[in-house]
């Protein structure tokens, strides 16, 4: 299979719905997403993040991490997909059709 295949190049999607009653579990739900930020994610949506990954491999490395900072209450959804199924996403703003604003990882080829 093609190395940069849009089969084998995944988008990880972490979705979260986290406490924020008190300055814990705010400080702990901003924490999680400076988090994932640090790691490499961009807002998709206010509790969706998403980040580009060159492989399933390396996919799993960032759910792995993103696993074991999984804040103490709260609920978080992780999927994977491939840039085929992320590339059918249709976004709307006010019915009116959004152009995908997420930036994919460069790559570099020597």
């Amino acid at each position: 299979m093609d190395r940069f295949s849009e089969y084998r190049i995944m988008w990880i999607l972490v979705f979260f719905d986290l406490p924020t009653e008190t300055k814990k579990e705010r400080k702990a739900a901003s924490d999680f997403r400076k988090k994932l930020i640090k790691d490499g994610f961009t807002m998709f949506q206010y509790s969706i993040y998403v980040r580009h990954c060159a492989s399933v491999e390396n996919a799993e490395v960032h759910i792995k991490r993103t696993k074991r900072e999984l804040p103490e209450y709260g609920e978080v959804g992780i999927m994977y997909i491939t840039d085929k199924q992320f590339g059918k996403i249709e976004l709307f703003h006010s019915r009116k059709e959004k152009s995908l604003n997420v930036e994919g990882q460069q790559l570099e080829l020597f």
